[in-house]
């Protein structure tokens, strides 16, 4: 079966955020609101970097005073919005991201994440 779609047409579009200058306890309080394993760290609208949930607990407790910038993944794999289905896949598949941000320009304009795309291909409605 062949799937046309690409991470614009998965992608999550209204994605929670931080920003690099952020406490890590605050990043941490916001993922645990928002249900999320992770946050893209932007800052004047350009993607910088990445922050984990399990970033955070690897750090251990003295990280929750630290600024996000200081824990936060700086070399990241990024896709584009026209970028294939399948490409996405096997980035997850052989990197083990659970988790990849959609930019354009550098400006993050989406994410893609292991449920989105389990989702899309099992052929659900996205509900993020």
């Amino acid at each position: 079966m062949r799937d046309d779609r690409k991470a614009q047409d998965i992608m999550i579009e209204d994605v929670q955020i931080t920003s690099s200058n952020d406490l890590v306890a605050a990043a941490k309080l916001k993922m645990m609101r928002c249900n999320v394993g992770g946050l893209p760290v932007v800052d004047e609208k350009k993607l910088v970097g990445i922050i984990t949930h399990r970033d955070i607990l690897l750090a251990g407790g003295e990280a929750l005073g630290l600024k996000v910038e200081d824990l936060m993944s700086k070399d990241l794999k990024v896709v584009k919005p026209d970028t294939p289905l399948m490409e996405i896949t096997k980035i997850m598949a052989y990197e083990g991201y659970q988790r990849i941000p959609v930019v354009h320009e550098g400006n993050l304009i989406g994410l893609v994440t292991q449920s989105s795309l389990i989702r899309a291909l099992a052929g659900l409605e996205q509900l993020e």
